[in-house]
């Protein structure tokens, strides 16, 4: 079967996505574009559909020169024309009421099954580990789909793990409530960025 303009598009988008670590710093990004991209992350899957993040938006010169020692001076956090701090959200489980109230009260869900589904997600998150792991990959989902999203629009994007977790704790007075996960700089590259390998697929896919 031919595939739709539309798949066509997605995978041009995906093969086409490259780690941008020099960017122009004449290239501004609006705010509305920006929200554009952050409401894309936002659609993300999660688990339980608890929405285990926060982000950060670092759009102006002081807040990304204040953000640049903790991420160890990298050049890409101040000439980006954005940054955005992922933050994963270790009391995701305190978000059943926001999360599954509107369907309850569309008449989508019942108040059993909310009930019950809460159950699941209170027993789960007594488990401090599956806390952090959950806000952990589900985080990383959203963060994935900001740079999807952006490379769709025409920007560049590098997710980049090198910053100091606590640092940006500290800087920016972030609640013991989220852990820090990855900080994505976004903007126009100032050159093509470089192609990185890939493993074969055959060496990475075990059919069972």
């Amino acid at each position: 079967m031919a595939s739709t303009t539309l798949e066509k598009n997605v995978l041009d988008v995906l093969f086409e996505r490259r780690a941008t670590k020099q960017y122009d710093p004449e290239a501004e990004i609006s705010r509305e574009e920006l929200n554009e991209l952050l409401q894309a992350m936002g659609q993300a899957p999660s688990a339980w559909n608890l929405q285990h993040w926060k982000f950060l938006a670092f759009h102006n010169p002081e807040s990304q020169e204040r953000l640049l020692p903790i991420a160890y001076n990298q050049q890409q956090i101040t000439d980006a024309s954005a940054v955005i701090a992922v933050l994963g959200d270790l009391r995701a489980n305190e978000n059943v009421d926001a999360v599954f109230d509107p369907a309850v009260e569309e008449g989508a869900m019942s108040e059993e099954i909310k009930q019950a589904l809460n159950g699941q997600i209170q027993g789960a998150y007594e488990n401090e580990q599956f806390a952090r792991d959950a806000a952990f990959s589900n985080a990383s989902l959203a963060a994935m789909q900001f740079m999807i999203a952006a490379k769709a629009k025409g920007w560049d994007t590098c997710p980049i793990g090198g910053f100091s977790d606590a640092g940006l704790v500290e800087e920016f007075e972030i609640s013991d409530r989220y852990v820090p996960v990855m900080l994505i700089t976004v903007g126009k590259a100032a050159k093509e960025p470089r192609k990185s390998g890939r493993m074969s697929i055959d060496d990475l896919v075990e059919y069972v």
